[in-house]
C-alpha cells in the first residue's frame, strides 16, 4: 500500500483523506437527522439550529487552537499565524471546543435540556470514516504512531513499521459503541449521560493513546493532548468518580 492514497476521478487526482473527512462529514449528518426523525427531539428546532451553530463554531476554535499549540515552538517561529492556526487542528480540541459552544448557546438561549446524545452515534460514525481517510495518509499526516516491533505494526510510508493508532481508534469507537448500545439496554440512562459517557471514554483513549505517537512533551512529559484529554475529565469528574449519577434505572 501506497502512503498518501491518492484516488484519481477523470484528469484530477484527490487524497482519500479528503474524500473520506467530506463522507464523514455527511454520513454523521445524515445518521443525526435520521435519530432525531425516529427518536425525537427534547430540544425545539429553533432551539437546535443554534446549539448546531454553537457546536460548529466551538469545535472550529477549540480544534484550531488546541491542534496548534500541539508543538509550541513552531507557533512562535511561523510568520503567518493566522494560516498556521488554521491549518492545525485536532478532534479532541474540536470536541471539547464544541461542548463548550454548545453550553454558551444554551445559556444564551435559555435552554436546560441536555442536548448531546443525539449527536453522540452521529459523531462516533463521522470519526470512524474520517479516521479512515487518516491511515489513508501514512506517515504524511501527525496521525501515525511511533516505531514498534509488535505484530500491529505497519509500514506508513517511511520504511519503519509504525503503530497504526488511526486503525487502533477505529477499533476502539466500534467497541464503544457496541459498549454503549449494550449499558443502554441494561440501564435507563440520564438525560445526556450517552454523551458524558462517550466524551469521558474518548478522553481517557486520546491520553493513553498519545504515549505511543510522536508527539512534543510540555510538562511532565505529557502532550499538548494529553492535557487537553486531563481537561476534559476534570470537567466531568462528578461523573467519573460517582458513575451512578448517569443512570436512572434498570431498562
Amino acid at each position: 500500500m501506497n502512503f498518501p492514497v491518492v484516488v484519481s476521478i477523470g484528469q484530477s487526482k484527490i487524497t482519500l483523506h479528503a474524500i473520506m473527512e467530506t463522507a464523514g462529514f455527511f454520513a454523521g449528518f445524515r445518521y443525526f437527522l435520521y435519530l432525531r426523525k425516529k427518536q425525537g427531539d427534547v430540544i425545539k428546532q429553533g432551539k437546535r439550529i443554534w446549539i448546531l451553530v454553537g457546536a460548529i463554531f466551538g469545535a472550529l476554535i477549540g480544534s484550531r487552537l488546541i491542534g496548534s499549540l500541539e508543538r509550541p515552538y513552531e507557533l512562535f517561529l511561523t510568520h503567518d499565524l493566522l494560516d498556521y492556526v488554521y491549518n492545525n487542528k485536532t478532534v479532541l480540541g474540536g470536541f471539547l471546543g464544541g461542548m463548550l459552544g454548545v453550553e454558551l448557546t444554551k445559556k444564551i438561549i435559555k435552554e436546560k435540556q441536555n442536548s448531546g446524545d443525539l449527536f453522540t452515534y452521529p459523531i462516533i460514525l463521522a470519526l470512524m470514516i474520517g479516521r479512515i481517510g487518516c491511515f489513508s495518509m501514512g506517515v504524511y499526516e501527525e496521525t501515525y504512531g511511533s516505531p514498534t516491533n509488535f505484530f500491529t505494526g505497519m509500514n506508513l510510508g517511511d520504511g519503519l513499521k509504525r503503530h497504526p493508532v488511526a486503525l487502533y481508534e477505529i477499533v476502539f469507537l466500534l467497541l464503544l459503541w457496541i459498549s454503549l448500545v449494550q449499558l443502554e439496554k441494561k440501564y435507563s440512562l440520564v438525560q445526556g449521560a450517552r454523551f458524558k459517557i462517550f466524551l469521558i471514554a474518548y478522553c481517557i483513549f486520546r491520553f493513553m493513546i498519545d504515549f505511543i505517537k510522536p508527539s512534543y512533551h510540555i510538562v511532565f512529559g505529557l502532550s499538548t493532548i494529553q492535557l487537553t484529554a486531563i481537561l476534559g475529565l476534570i470537567y466531568y469528574y462528578k461523573y467519573i468518580f460517582h458513575p451512578k449519577k448517569l443512570i436512572q434505572a434498570y431498562a
